[in-house]
């Protein structure tokens, strides 16, 4: 029976904390103030994509989206240094 109390009170407490997310809050920018290099490398690994949308992450990370000419969504996150993270 201690165990499950034990158990309990360590869950209880990583749900009071969160679960890291401070990283996915998000700060929109405009595609103008995204750092050219950071578009520079998104348009290299994306091309033909006319993108939309950026935000910069809590953690530094830019995500950029944008639309494909048939209408597929795609993503690309970009560090500040100019390094993948994830391409959606």
């Amino acid at each position: 029976m201690r165990w499950k109390i034990g158990k309990l009170v360590g869950f209880g407490l990583v749900g009071a904390m969160g679960c890291g997310e401070t990283a996915h809050k998000k700060t929109t920018l405009e595609l103008k103030d995204v750092p050219p290099h950071v578009m520079e490398v998104a348009r290299e690994k994306l091309p033909g994509i006319q993108f939309e949308t950026a935000w910069q992450l809590a953690n530094g990370v830019y995500e950029v989206r944008g639309k494909a000419k048939n209408g597929k969504v795609r993503e690309i996150d970009i560090k500040p240094d100019g390094t993948v993270v994830e391409i959606e």
